[in-house]
């Protein structure tokens, strides 16, 4: 009698959620991500209120965010999921090299940031770090956080930026990037009023006089990107 080899269950693949507004990046962080045997997408969303859909319907373990998405900011989506989903991981994927995006990252309930222009297997790394439930950050933006907190400069590092709340830098990017008042307003969902608010108090926290002047900050901030 031939004895065969008793074989266990198949283990089973961790679930993954891409959430970016551009589908070309989606469609080759899914090839990279399926290719592993312990890994696979579940399912895409490019928008704040599509992927707050994907998670309830898809029941993924770790959700792989951009900063930037269409209808709203990966920043509120990331502490949306921390109430609505608190064991869920979150992942952000970001083209922002500087810290201070990654310190609010962090802040909001992601467990992990690394930068898109990293080799897929930094990104893969990153994916199964925060699937355990580990930190993880790019190497570079690392160690801008490591230089900062030993020079002891905190947050005074990216001062007058640091004093703007995630939603008053997400204004500033937009109008860095030409949207005017109404665009803005319907991609993040409020009024023209409150657009003109958050003017009012980027002009006030940036030290400007003018809308000239802070449309010239908000095109250099943009333009770091």
């Amino acid at each position: 009698m031939t004895l065969r080899k008793a074989v266990g269950p198949k283990a089973r693949k961790h679930r993954v959620l891409l959430v970016d507004d551009h589908a070309i990046l989606r469609e080759g962080f899914a090839e990279i991500i399926n290719s592993k045997p312990d890994l696979q997408v579940c399912g895409e969303a490019s928008s704040t209120g599509r992927a707050l859909d994907a998670v309830n319907r898809l029941k993924p373990d770790v959700v792989v965010v951009d900063i930037s998405l269409q209808g709203g900011s990966g920043l509120e989506l990331i502490k949306s999921l921390k109430v609505m989903h608190p064991r869920l991981r979150t992942l952000v994927l970001s083209m922002h090299e500087e810290s201070l995006y990654a310190e609010r990252s962090l802040r909001a309930g992601a467990l992990g940031y690394v930068m898109k222009r990293e080799e897929s297997k930094t990104i893969l790394e990153a994916i199964r770090t925060v699937l355990k439930g580990d930190l993880f950050v790019s190497p570079s933006v690392r160690d801008q956080m490591l230089h900062e907190f030993v020079e002891r400069k905190g947050p005074q590092t990216w001062e007058p930026m640091a004093h703007l709340t995630d939603r008053e830098l997400e204004v500033l990017e937009l109008l860095g990037q030409g949207r005017t008042t109404g665009q803005i307003a319907k991609l993040l969902h409020i009024s023209t009023s409150t657009v003109e608010t958050h003017r009012v108090h980027l002009k006030e926290k940036l030290h400007v006089q003018n809308v000239s002047e802070l449309m010239r900050v908000a095109v250099e901030w943009a333009n770091r990107h």
